[in-house]
């Protein structure tokens, strides 16, 4: 057991001593030592409810022989941090959880991780944390928030405020009912109740084999959620016995098997981020390219909000994540899970059970996935958006350009009614660097879609959207404004094209133009300029590469 080198031998009897002081037997030291890593804080809604889950996965723990050992580490909440300049810290954090939970486990030698963890960016820092520690791991993903409901009518966080906030300038809802959606739409404790990132990241963690089957989807406030929980414990203390490592998981076919799984469901664009970063630590190549290959192959057969109208608990209800392996099955490598059993096994056992929220592969929501990556002059290095919920009219658009450079300017235009049909809205200098921190944008999206003008009005950046994000919004564009990337080019006025079928995103002018253009570039300041985000735009990557640190 790794444990072993603090808790072994005459010249380890101080280690003993302070082991002995956290209340440990003398027969404790002889098991093995698992941390249970959670990102507890009661300010995310989707961490609220894990003090109760930190308790079962003791006692899973326990009943498996182990000594469970919590620790915490940190966490932001996107939608509370949406919209402000707090939003610069949430990818960057990323790294910070990861180097956290690296740090701790190498600190104290442990035999065994599992990681409680939910919302966007807590979950992948973790799994990157496991796939560089290689320790026995298993990921217990909090779960998702049940519906809000009003007047009968289910309710979800995106639709009912963000959206709402754009049809409240409209005039279509009073002071009065936006009041009440904002007390309404989220009920209690939980993620986001659509298939946004937090979601998204728990269903393609559970599908690359690192959580127990149903994980992804149970529901926050659930008692089998809590059953999980418990086994999962259990099931920490066998890996670390068998020394299961999680590189032996996270091979690259689990890696291939989650982006079909995320092409199906139609995940948060911001997975794109994610999978880059974690198939780094494990070496694993994953080019931007093969995202559109595999989404290209791969029907969308659930459709979640925000591009369609069912919610995570509907999901669960269908089967959740077995439920859609069972569906691709013929298409997904065998590899083994954390489970003990192998992918094949885990789809034979489990049933579909609504035709509809999981779709046959022939009856497809979408014949493609969810995801497009997009190329052209103004994106060399390529763009990602979520095309399962860009509308038809959508999927082929010109428009004049009206730029901004920074998120705030876009805003306050767009709530003046200064945003036209027909307008692209560019947002720049928002990338990993330039920002930076590479901001989603909810609030820009949201409000055009509830002014009614996400079948008119297009929007590009070279931050990124929310995975609640819907309509024509086109993030991640590299190189980034920053660096002199193309976008740096764009003046008021000047048409973009934008063809999705044929993944293209152009700037109608002459590459002569552009040049000249990007000639006259002077690099600018970062917005922060200062502790931790400077240090972190220095070393930070173009969002084609994960957005992750290199020197």
């Amino acid at each position: 057991m790794h444990s072993n080198k603090i808790k072994r031998g005459i010249e380890k009897a101080g280690n003993r001593a302070l082991l002995y002081a956290t209340g440990l037997t003398q027969s404790e030291l002889t098991k093995p030592f698992i941390g249970v890593c959670t990102s507890f804080t009661d300010l995310i809604p989707g961490h609220v409810g894990m003090r109760r889950m930190e308790r079962f996965i003791e006692r899973g723990v326990a009943a498996g022989g182990g000594v469970p050992f919590i620790f915490g580490v940190p966490g932001i909440c996107d939608g509370i941090a949406m919209g402000h300049s707090g939003m610069k810290y949430s990818l960057p954090s990323r790294e910070l959880i990861a180097d956290i939970l690296e740090t701790v486990v190498r600190a104290h030698t442990l035999d065994g991780i599992i990681c409680l963890t939910n919302c966007d960016k807590i979950t992948p820092g973790m799994v990157m944390a496991i796939a560089r520690l290689n320790v026995p791991a298993i990921v217990v993903t909090a779960g998702p928030m049940l519906s809000g409901v009003r007047r009968g009518k289910r309710l979800s966080l995106v639709r009912d405020t963000f959206e709402a906030v754009g049809r409240f300038k409209k005039g279509e809802i009073s002071q009065q009912e936006m009041g009440c959606l904002e007390m309404e739409a989220c009920p209690g404790a939980g993620s986001c109740q659509g298939l946004y990132t937090a979601n998204s990241m728990a269903c393609l963690v559970e599908a690359m084999g690192m959580s127990l089957p149903g994980c992804a989807t149970a529901l926050a406030v659930s008692a089998k959620k809590e059953r999980i929980a418990f086994e999962s414990g259990q099931r920490a203390v066998a890996l670390a016995r068998g020394n299961i490592l999680p590189k032996a998981i996270m091979k690259k076919g689990a890696i291939e098997n989650a982006l079909i799984v995320d092409m199906a469901l139609g995940g948060s664009s911001n997975t794109v981020l994610h999978m880059k970063a974690i198939a780094n630590e494990l070496g694993v190549d994953l080019p931007l390219k093969q995202f559109d290959e595999v989404s290209r192959n791969t029907p969308h057969i659930v459709n979640l909000r925000p591009g369609g109208d069912y919610f995570m608990e509907d999901l669960d209800m269908a089967g959740g994540i077995p439920a859609v392996l069972k569906r691709l099955q013929h298409r997904l490598s065998d590899m083994d899970t954390v489970s003990g059993k192998k992918i094949s096994k885990i789809a034979r056992e489990c049933e579909v059970y609504d035709n509809d929220i999981i779709r046959p592969l022939n009856n497809p929501y979408h014949k493609e996935g969810g995801m497009a990556i997009l190329y052209g002059n103004l994106a060399p290095d390529g763009a990602v958006i979520k095309q399962s919920a860009v509308s038809k009219k959508m999927l082929n658009f010109k428009g004049k350009a009206r730029v901004f450079d920074s998120e705030e300017s876009a805003m306050r235009a767009i709530m003046d009614k200064k945003i036209c049909r027909g307008d692209v809205i560019v947002i720049r200098y928002e990338g990993p660097k330039g920002g930076p921190g590479m901001r989603e944008m909810l609030s820009p999206t949201s409000s055009v879609v509830g002014m009614g003008m996400a079948n008119d009005v297009a929007l590009i950046t070279d931050g990124r959207f929310s995975g609640g994000t819907k309509g024509p919004c086109i993030g991640h564009i590299a190189p980034e404004a920053a660096v002199g990337g193309p976008i740096a080019a764009i003046n008021e006025g000047d048409i973009i094209s934008i063809n999705i079928p044929e993944r293209k995103l152009e700037l109608k002018l002459s590459d002569k133009e552009i040049k000249t253009r990007l000639s006259k570039w002077t690099p600018r300041k970062p917005a922060i300029n200062e502790g931790y985000l400077k240090q972190y735009a220095q070393f930070v990557t173009q969002a084609n590469e994960g957005a992750i640190l290199k020197k």
